[in-house]
Order: C-alpha cells, then sequence, then structure tokens
C-alpha cells in the first residue's frame, strides 16, 4: 500500500511539475486577468503596476536578505569544523532505529536555526550515519534529514516572522504590521507545536521503515569523502589570503557589532542581524579567509532560484495592490472574502491551509508573504487577529507542504545522490502528521491565547 501511494506521488510530479520560474509566471498572468476584471482596470494600468519601482523591482532588498540566508547557510555547514561535529554526532546511531532518530532530532533542530545551514547539515549527517549503519533505508534516512525543513519558518531564520519585527515592520495597503518575535518565533504556541513536531516526528519516521525484503541499501560509491581543496601559501598574494591576521580582525569586528546589537543595544532579531551572525560564524569555522570565499562561490549557484523568481512575485504584488480610481485593489477584494467565512479562530487555519495550496505555485517563503500577506494581513486587522499570529499562519503553511514540492530538496537530494522521487512517499508522511499538528496548534493558539 505504501509503495503504491509513493508510486503514484512519483508519477504525477514527474509528469505534471514543471520549473518552480514556470509557477510564477503563470501565477502572473492569473493575477493580471484576475486584477482587470476584479479591479475594472486596463491593461495599460496592470502593466504599470507591474513592472514599476513599486511592483517588479519592490523587493530587491528582501531577495538580497533571502539569498544570504541560504547561501551563508550552506557555507558555514561546509565547514571542516561542522562535519566533524556531525561525525561526532553520528556516532550515537548504532541500529536502524537510533539511525532515524537522531538524524530527524537534530536535521530538525538545524533547520530551525537556519534553513540553508540545516538543509546541508541534514544531508551530510545522513551520509555520516550511513557509513556507520548500513542496513537502514537510504532513502528513508535522507527523506527524515529533509523532514526538519518542516519547521524552518517558525524558527530563527523564518522570512515572515523576521520581516514583520523589523523596525519599519511590513507596510501594506499604506498600513504597517509589526510584531515582535516574542509574538511569532517565541510564542508559546509556536514553540509548542515546534515541540511536538520535533519529539515525535522521529518516531514517525522510523514508524515507515520498510521491511528488510524492501529496504533499499546505501550504494557504497555515494559516501565516497570529496576532497578537501588544498591550496599553495607561496605568493605575496596567497599569503595576504591566508593571513590569520586578517582573519581574526574581520571575526572580531562582526562578532563585536553581534554582541552589541544583541545584549547592550538589546535590538530584535530581524534578518539581517541573523544573517550577520551566520556569515561571521561561517568565517570563524572555516578559519581562513580564502576557504570561506570558496565557500560561499560554490553556496552561492543554489540561490539562482530566489534571483530569478523574485522580482516576478514582486509583480504579483504591484498587481494585487494596485487601486483602481474608487481605491479598490483585488487584495482587498480577497481580504473581505476571508473575512465572510471565517471567524477569528477559524481564520488562521484557513490562512494556513490556503498558504500551504499557495506554496505549490510559489515555493519560497519570501516570495509567499509577497503574495499573500497583501491579502492576509488587511483581512486580519479586520478581524481582530494579532498580526503575529496570522503572519505566523503564513509561515507553517509555507513550510509545511515543502514535503512535498521538491524545489527546496534539491540542495539535501545533491548532496545525498538521489532524487525527488526516492523520497516523495515518505515526505506524503510527515506532510499529513505535521499538518494535523498545525492545524491544532493554530485552533488552540486561538481558543487559548
Amino acid at each position: 500500500m505504501f509503495k503504491k501511494i509513493t508510486n503514484a506521488c512519483v508519477k504525477v510530479v514527474n509528469r505534471w511539475l514543471p520549473d518552480p520560474f514556470l509557477f510564477a509566471i503563470i501565477l502572473t498572468i492569473v493575477v493580471f486577468v484576475s486584477a482587470m476584471i476584479g479591479t475594472h482596470q486596463g491593461p495599460l494600468e496592470m502593466v504599470t503596476a507591474w513592472g514599476n519601482d513599486t511592483g517588479f523591482w519592490s523587493l530587491l532588498g528582501f531577495s538580497m536578505q533571502m539569498a544570504l540566508v541560504l547561501v551563508l547557510g550552506t557555507a558555514m555547514a561546509s565547514a571542516s569544523i561542522c562535519k566533524k561535529v556531525l561525525g561526532y554526532i553520528a556516532g550515537v546511531a548504532q541500529d536502524k532505529k537510533s539511525a532515524i532518530l537522531v538524524v530527524t532530532f537534530v536535521s530538525t533542530i538545524c533547520c530551525w536555526l537556519n534553513w540553508g545551514f540545516g538543509l546541508i547539515a541534514g544531508a551530510l549527517l545522513a551520509k555520516e550515519v550511513a557509513k556507520r549503519v548500513n542496513t537502514v533505508d537510504y532513502p528513508l534516512l535522507i527523506a527524515s534529514a529533509y523532514s526538519g525543513f518542516v519547521i524552518w519558518h517558525a524558527g530563527l531564520s523564518g522570512s515572515i516572522p523576521l520581516q514583520i519585527a523589523s523596525p519599519t515592520g511590513y507596510v501594506i495597503l499604506e498600513q504597517t504590521y509589526q510584531a515582535t518575535t516574542a509574538e511569532t518565533i517565541f510564542h508559546p504556541m509556536n514553540l509548542i507545536m515546534c515541540g511536538v513536531i520535533l519529539v515525535l516526528m522521529p518516531f514517525v519516521n522510523y514508524a515507515m521503515h520498510p521491511d528488510e525484503k524492501n529496504t533499499i541499501l546505501v550504494n557504497p560509491a555515494l559516501l565516497a569523502d570529496e576532497q578537501e581543496k588544498h591550496y599553495t601559501v607561496e605568493t605575496p598574494a596567497e599569503k595576504i589570503e591566508h593571513s590569520k591576521v586578517l582573519w581574526f580582525i574581520t571575526v572580531v569586528l562582526g562578532f563585536a557589532y553581534i554582541l552589541k546589537y544583541l545584549f547592550l543595544d538589546k535590538l530584535p532579531l530581524g534578518l539581517n542581524i541573523v544573517n550577520m551572525l551566520f556569515m561571521f560564524l561561517g568565517i570563524l569555522f572555516h578559519g581562513n579567509l580564502r576557504k570561506y570565499v570558496d565557500a560561499i562561490a560554490e553556496a552561492a549557484a543554489g540561490a539562482s532560484g530566489i534571483i530569478l523568481q523574485f522580482p516576478f512575485y514582486a509583480g504579483i504584488m504591484g498587481l494585487m495592490t494596485a487601486k483602481n480610481m474608487d481605491g479598490v485593489c483585488l487584495a482587498g477584494i480577497i481580504s473581505d472574502f476571508f473575512v465572510s467565512i471565517s471567524t477569528g479562530v477559524t481564520f488562521p487555519v484557513w490562512t494556513f491551509l490556503s498558504a500551504g495550496i499557495v506554496n505549490f505555485f510559489v515555493p519560497s517563503g519570501g516570495g509567499q508573504w509577497a503574495v499573500q500577506g497583501p491579502i492576509v494581513m488587511p483581512a486580519a486587522a479586520k478581524m481582530g487577529v494579532e498580526a503575529g499570529r496570522a503572519c505566523m499562519a503564513i509561515a507553517w503553511g509555507d513550510q509545511w507542504t515543502n514535503m512535498i514540492q521538491p524545489f527546496w530538496a534539491l540542495p539535501a537530494l545533491g548532496v545525498a545522490g538521489l532524487s525527488a522521487r526516492n523520497v516523495m512517499g515518505y515526505c506524503v508522511m510527515v506532510l499529513l502528521f505535521t499538518g494535523i499538528v498545525a492545524v491544532a496548534g493554530f485552533v488552540a493558539w486561538g481558543m487559548f491565547f
């Protein structure tokens, strides 16, 4: 039965799932036409709203922030000290059960800290565990590593809660929405939901382990260690690049500001300070500026999707918020609809479910925020739903269906030497489990907090 579900998922994905950039194009066309019909504006007005500085180019700063989240996290995970720590953790796994439990638990924590770091660290840990426990089902092991990604947007690198906590907040339809990280990431209900997943998901993953007959063992060739790059330090330029003095000054300067920001100024977490922290942790762990430069260069390729897609998501946001002569826009129309069918308790649940659907078409937390933020936040304000709970409903919906949207799995699958078809069936089960946790959590959030 399980293999039938897996094969069905793979067949649908292989036949119908185009590149995520094509989703951005299709969604642009749909919103363009919908905005014309809903607001009675002409194509010229829509083209202007789509392509001007408040549309297509309005997310340049945010795009850079999101690209850095991925690149800096990946570069840090590639440091030799991180790999050694992962190897030590892998030594805890002694059998199939402990292998799945350890990989799931650690990758979930890493993704909560930084999703770019977690994606790569989880895959690297899984490979180290596979070297020690050669009886474990390798596709399930990699799926377990990726399953930790299901709480990334509820963690320290979540783009939505960090943006709405920034000093400038989130401005849409001439209104500013703000919520501190105490009202989002560190809200008791958000932490409880993350804790339930952290504790129970490892056992859910292990329960899916196939019997010995159907277990797929790892190909030993996939476990071969990459040769560490050898550097020559002979010329004056090479000596400067590998200078410990310059490395030390850089590390001290970066951490001096980070510590001042967090403990003296006591300013809130935001994407900028989180990225700065992971940048200088990466520099510290690599122990060499030349090595860190090369690590960033290798990691940058993974950010190509963000660079290409985000301007189109910004254009969609421009279309949704373009007002006609009567002050009516598509985002406002949809917001009014949500208000009409929801209560203060059910609104976040509907938002969570709709965000999970939108994530199929906009497989990026920042891009999804650009699309759904203009709809959800005004509607939440009308219903009296606090900004923190509303934005976290989008965040949870976005991360939820990443389990069956292979866009962000590609870096981890590349490290593991597998394809999406190998892990899809397992991820469907993770989707069902975490969906139940999230829906119950948002109902409780609305009723008891």
